[in-house]
C-alpha cells in the first residue's frame, strides 16, 4: 500500500494516472498536480476511484518540497516537461523521497539533452538514501529493459545495436506532434548521434535515411536520430561496438517542419514581438494540437523494438524483441493515443517496480541496470506484450 505523487497531467499523466488507479493494491493513493489544475481535475473526473489533485509550479523546488512534505508520498512520478526534472529531482532531494522520470534533462534554452545533468545527482541522492529512475517510458525505457533482457538471456555479449520506432498512425491533422511539440521538433531539429567504437559521430539533423520492414506494420522510411538511451547503454551494455536510433517520418510531416524551420518557427531563442518577448516555438506548440486531443480520431499502430546481433555460446546471434501498439485500442481502454500509451505504461510499471521493491538502490539509475525479468513481465500484463523474431536484422 503506498502513496504516489504525479506531476505533470498532459497526455502522458493522464495514461500513468489512468494505469496506476487501476492497480489500487499498488497505489493506494494516487495525488496528481500540475501547474494547471483544471487538467487534474478532468483527469480525477474521469476515474472511477478518488484522487487528490494539486496546484504546483514544477519550476520551482521549493514548491515541489513543500507538496512532497504535505503529502508524503513514497515516490514522484515526473512527467511535466523534461526542463523541470532538475527542479523536481532537487525537490525529490530536500524532502528524501524516490523519484522517476521518463525523459532526461534537457535547459530550456539549449536543444541539448544527455545524462550528465541528472548522473551527478547520484553522490547526493546516494548519501541521502533515496533513489532516481531515470527513462521509465518506452525509448527510453522499455528499449533498455529489452536490451537488458536479451543479454541477460540470449547474448553472452551484443555487438550490434539498432532502436527502431515507428508510429503507422493517422491522427486526420495536416501536421501535429505525437507529444509535446517544443520537445518533439527540438529533438529532431538537433544534429543526429550515434556511438561506433567507442566514439560518438555526429551527423547533419534527418541526413542518414534507411527504409526498414517494421514488424506488423511494413517498410518505412527511418531517420538516424540522437536519442538519450544511446548514452547509458552505449556505457552499460557488454561487447556493444556499434548503437543507433532510427524513427519514422512521414513526408507530409518533413514537408511542413522544413517550412516552419525556414520561416523561423523552430527557434528557441526569444524574438521581439510587439514590445513583447517570445519564443517562436513556444508559440507554436501554443496553436498546434494538443498531443493529448490526437486520440480520438486516430488509426493505425505504433511498432517499437530493439535489433540485436551479437554472440551466443560462440556462435552468431541476430533477433529482434519489439511491442506493436494500436492507437484506436489505446483509446477505448485509456482515452490516449498509442505515442502516450506507450510511454506512460512503462512509468507506471517503473514505479511499481519500486514501491513493490524489485527495483532498489541508493543513487541514480537507469533501467538496463536492474533484473529485466519482472519488467518485462509486467508489460505483458499491462497492456504492452512483446514478441520475438529470431533472425531479424536492420536490413530484412
Amino acid at each position: 500500500m503506498s502513496k504516489v505523487l504525479i506531476i505533470g497531467a498532459g497526455g502522458v499523466g493522464n495514461v500513468v494516472v489512468q494505469k496506476c488507479a487501476q492497480l489500487p493494491g499498488v497505489f493506494s493513493e494516487i495525488v496528481l498536480a500540475s501547474r494547471t489544475i483544471k487538467k487534474c481535475q478532468d483527469i480525477a473526473a474521469s476515474l472511477k476511484r478518488p484522487i487528490t489533485v494539486e496546484q504546483v509550479d514544477a519550476d520551482d523546488a521549493k514548491q515541489v518540497a513543500a507538496l512532497i512534505r504535505k503529502h508524503k508520498p513514497q515516490l514522484v512520478v515526473n512527467v511535466a516537461l523534461p526542463y523541470q526534472d532538475l527542479p523536481i529531482m532537487d525537490g525529490c532531494l530536500e524532502a528524501g523521497v524516490d523519484y522517476l522520470d521518463t525523459a532526461n534533462y534537457e535547459p530550456k534554452d539549449v536543444a541539448k539533452f544527455e545524462y550528465s545533468y541528472q548522473w551527478n545527482y547520484h553522490d547526493r541522492y546516494k548519501n541521502k538514501g533515496i533513489m532516481a529512475l531515470l527513462g521509465s517510458g518506452f525509448d527510453p525505457g522499455v528499449t533498455n529493459v529489452f536490451c537488458a533482457y536479451a543479454l541477460k538471456h540470449y547474448y553472452d555479449e551484443i555487438n550490434y545495436v539498432d532502436i527502431v520506432d515507428c508510429n503507422a498512425g493517422d491522427h486526420g491533422h495536416p501536421f501535429a506532434t505525437n507529444f509535446n511539440p517544443e520537445i518533439n521538433i527540438r529533438e529532431i531539429t538537433q544534429k543526429g548521434k550515434y556511438w561506433e567504437n567507442g566514439q560518438w559521430v555526429e551527423i547533419d539533423p534527418m541526413s542518414i535515411r534507411k527504409d526498414i520492414n517494421y514488424p506488423e506494420v511494413g517498410p518505412k522510411a527511418s531517420y538516424l536520430l540522437y536519442h538519450e538511451e544511446l548514452e547509458s547503454l552505449a556505457k552499460y551494455i557488454k561487447g556493444l561496438k556499434r548503437i543507433r536510433f532510427w524513427m519514422t517520418f512521414g513526408e507530409q510531416y518533413l514537408t511542413h517542419l522544413r517550412v516552419l524551420q525556414n520561416v523561423g518557427m523552430t527557434r528557441i531563442d526569444p524574438v521581439d514581438y510587439e514590445g513583447h518577448k517570445i519564443v517562436p516555438l513556444q508559440f507554436l506548440k501554443a496553436v498546434l494540437p494538443d498531443p493529448g486531443s490526437l486520440g480520438v480520431n486516430y488509426k493505425g499502430k505504433t511498432s517499437i523494438g530493439v535489433i540485436f546481433d551479437g554472440v551466443k555460446d560462440g556462435k552468431r546471434r541476430q533477433m529482434m524483441i519489439y511491442n506493436v501498439c494500436d492507437h484506436a485500442e489505446c483509446y477505448k481502454e485509456v482515452k490516449a493515443q498509442a505515442v502516450s500509451y506507450t510511454t506512460g505504461v512503462p512509468a507506471m510499471i517503473g514505479a511499481k517496480m519500486i514501491l513493490e521493491g524489485k527495483w532498489k538502490g541508493k543513487g541514480v539509475f537507469n533501467m538496463e541496470q536492474f533484473d529485466p525479468d519482472p519488467f518485462m513481465a509486467d508489460l505483458n500484463l499491462y497492456g504492452l506484450p512483446w514478441k520475438i523474431i529470431e533472425g531479424k536484422t536492420i536490413d530484412n
